[in-house]
């Protein structure tokens, strides 16, 4: 096994390092207090063909791997996770359903402007009463003689206030039984009976743009049908196993960066004559810390090569999932503790991304759910 960067993967890492240090993170705490959502940032990646940096060029994309993506990502969340959580979103829920399900049509209407930067990527499926339980959809659609009449609502959708057009899912009945099916479809968000907003007061990831999505009758044309109709549960699941890997990639990026704050305060900090990263039990917190994240960054990559070559990868990136989170919420929890009293307070950043943190053991499928997925996957 070969677990070196390609030269291409090196690449796109040395410029999201330096992206990141420079355009990223000196107003990520500004934003966070603020809640401002990086308007700008968005638009300087864009400059750099990022937004589709990981679907065919002939899309507009920049033709990279799954690798590459989960790249991005971690070092996006390093200094800032609202902006890495936005991005991450945007590739694997706005821009991947619509190239893995979409026709060629669809795909030069609606993945060209992701991919390029017109719009952000959302998707949605999550409902107030169907969260974990998303075959438990409540939003409907009613096939018409000439169009599809949508009418329903979800919840705690990103970057919704900001995309032209997002995927979502809605219960339909079949023609041939009359039995209840899940399809997905393309909504456009400026046309007759959309309405988002984004008034949630939330934990952490405070410049992301989370939203509730109210849709009263809304009519779209039959063609905007994403994949095969009734098949919308199937690919909501391909859709979230990539999703997985970007939050393994998010938590990675979130628990180096609290890991690299705590490693430069024990070292500056003197307590009973000499650094704190002097003594064994700052140290041992420290090591424990490094180990986990290479842990979970190895296994975060080895679900992005296990989808870049085609292979099954349900199980793994769920154990990304689960793991780089729980690692991320320790990691800060232990940033915090080394801080001592200071890492309480705003102005030492690891309250941030302690706080940040928690969503990666939520979004896209909770640890619950995650272990659930993994039981199923080995046979239980």
């Amino acid at each position: 096994m070969n677990f070196e960067l390609t030269k291409e993967q090196s690449m796109i890492q040395k410029l999201m390092r330096e992206f990141s240090e420079e355009e990223v993170k000196p107003g990520a705490d500004q934003r966070d207090q603020t809640g401002e959502f990086p308007h700008d940032i968005i638009r300087k990646m864009a400059k750099l063909s990022l937004m589709g940096l990981n679907f065919p060029e002939s899309y507009g994309g920049g033709g990279a791997d799954t690798i590459s993506f989960a790249i991005a990502v971690e070092e996006l969340s390093r200094v800032c996770a609202s902006t890495g959580i936005t991005y991450s979103a945007h590739i694997s829920l706005g821009c991947a359903p619509i190239y893995l399900f979409g026709t060629e049509e669809q795909r030069k209407r609606y993945l060209i402007p992701l991919c390029t930067g017109d719009s952000l990527g959302a998707f949605g499926l999550t409902e107030p009463n169907a969260g974990s339980d998303a075959a438990g959809t409540q939003t409907t659609a009613v096939e018409n003689e000439d169009n599809w009449s949508i009418q329903g609502s979800k919840c705690f959708i990103t970057n919704a206030s900001h995309a032209k057009f997002l995927s979502l899912t809605a219960s339909t009945h079949s023609k041939t039984n009359n039995q209840r099916q899940i399809t997905a479809f393309i909504v456009p968000t400026g046309i007759a009976g959309v309405s988002i907003q984004s008034n949630y007061n939330k934990l952490g990831l405070k410049s992301s743009n989370t939203t509730e999505i109210y849709l009263e009758q809304v009519k779209i044309p039959k063609d905007n049908v994403l994949g095969e109709i009734g098949n919308g549960f199937k690919q909501f699941l391909v859709t979230l196993d990539g999703g997985r890997i970007g939050i393994g990639a998010m938590a990675v990026g979130i628990a180096q960066g609290a890991y690299e704050l705590a490693l430069q305060y024990a070292k500056e900090r003197v307590q009973f004559g000499k650094s704190i990263s002097k003594l064994q039990v700052i140290q041992h917190k420290l090591a424990d810390m490094a180990m986990e994240i290479e842990l979970a960054r190895t296994y975060v990559y080895k679900a992005a090569w296990l989808k870049d070559q085609d292979k099954k990868f349900t199980k793994e990136a769920s154990i990304c999932k689960l793991f780089a989170s729980e690692v991320a919420r320790r990691v800060c929890n232990q940033a915090i503790q080394i801080h001592g009293g200071w890492g309480y307070i705003h102005d030492y950043k690891v309250e941030r991304y302690f706080r940040d943190a928690k969503l990666t053991e939520i979004g896209e499928g909770t640890s619950e759910i995650q272990r659930n997925i993994i039981a199923r996957e080995i046979g239980c």
